[in-house]
């Protein structure tokens, strides 16, 4: 995952996001029309009863790391990559799964769905690219990724619920994003699809005072000085689904530590902050898709980050397990749902 800076300007633009929007951003992103306004349920109002959601089965941490040790080298020749879809559509045939190849000019990803039981609820796509930069084996940058879409899928391939769960694996992303551009193109991804949940580096944590960096000048006081939490960047035009990250210590597994998730929403997708547009939830920001970006920070706390050193031995093994299950746990709430998962902006 490239550079980016996700939180400079956040409070900074805060103000101006709640306040209102213009007709020409709105005509510029060519956004699509919102449901009504999600209004704020006054405290002495009964409230309806949620949704029943099947609980989530625990993830395998055996599972998580073996994926990563057997995706431990370099994805970044043709042949390269070519032997990583070899491994994740042999891995998905094996939960029952029937992935396809969708090339594009410059290469080629692997898609895979189970239908909802329900067709008006849409579609809730888990998405990771499994292309590396050179001479970096790539286990934090995107192995951590490829290994909880593969365990999202062994846990809920068979797990009827309203919505429809769909896989993505993008190539080419370190190229620029092409892979999930191509992907986010095409009109049949789009007209079905609620939301996006893109991870990419979540493997990597750092517990010493002073490990995670920010950018100068943050104007909000820093979260944590220590890596020991997971961020969430989503677009404000689609709170509803960046906050179901809000939820996922309701559905903690016991003797589990699920780390706890720092929520940013971003808002006119990125206009201002363009550093929080490189990676592969950026192309559905710009087709009117909500989509959220779940990672560890990348460069802002692993010393790794496109390095030869980015290798299996250097995940935090307890933090990524409680990640892949705070991923899993959320992507299995939204596919139980049929609720909309727009924010439409105030009048």
């Amino acid at each position: 995952m490239k550079k980016w800076i996700w939180l400079v300007v956040l409070g900074l633009v805060a103000a101006v996001v709640v306040g209102s929007r213009s007709a020409a951003l709105n005509e510029l992103f060519e956004q699509r029309p919102s449901p009504a306004i999600v209004e704020r349920i006054p405290v002495n109002t009964p409230q309806p009863q949620p949704l029943q959601v099947k609980s989530t089965p625990p993830v395998s941490a055996l599972r998580l790391l073996a994926h990563i040790q057997n995706l431990n080298f370099q994805r970044f020749t043709p042949s390269e990559r070519s032997r990583t879809r070899t491994y994740i559509t042999t891995e998905l045939r094996k939960f029952g799964w029937k992935p396809q190849l969708e090339k594009f000019a410059e290469g080629v990803n692997v898609f895979a769905q189970r239908q909802g039981t329900d067709k008006k609820a849409g579609a809730i796509l888990l998405a990771a690219h499994y292309d590396t930069v050179g001479y970096s084996p790539g286990a934090d940058d995107n192995a951590t990724g490829i290994a909880v879409l593969l365990e999202a899928a062994r846990l809920l391939g068979a797990n009827p619920t309203p919505r429809t769960l769909q896989l993505a694996f993008f190539d080419k992303e370190e190229a620029g994003l092409l892979g999930s551009k191509a992907f986010a193109t095409k009109a049949e991804h789009l007209q079905n699809l609620r939301g996006v949940i893109v991870m990419d580096m979540v493997g990597y944590a750092c517990y010493t005072a002073g490990c995670q960096k920010y950018p100068p000048g943050l104007p909000v006081p820093p979260p944590s000085d220590k890596g020991d939490f997971l961020a969430a960047i989503g677009d404000t035009e689609h709170l509803p689904l960046l906050n179901a990250f809000q939820n996922e210590k309701t559905q903690n597994q016991e003797g589990l530590n699920l780390p706890s998730v720092l929520t940013l929403p971003i808002p006119l997708k990125g206009l201002l902050t363009p550093d929080t547009l490189r990676s592969d939830h950026a192309p559905f920001w710009y087709q009117g898709v909500g989509a959220v970006l779940v990672t560890d920070t990348a460069n802002l706390r692993t010393p790794h980050y496109h390095q030869p050193s980015d290798v299996p031995a250097n995940i935090e093994r307890s933090f990524f397990t409680g990640a892949a299950q705070v991923v899993v746990n959320t992507t299995n709430a939204l596919l139980s749902k049929n609720d909309n998962l727009a924010t439409q902006p105030p009048t």
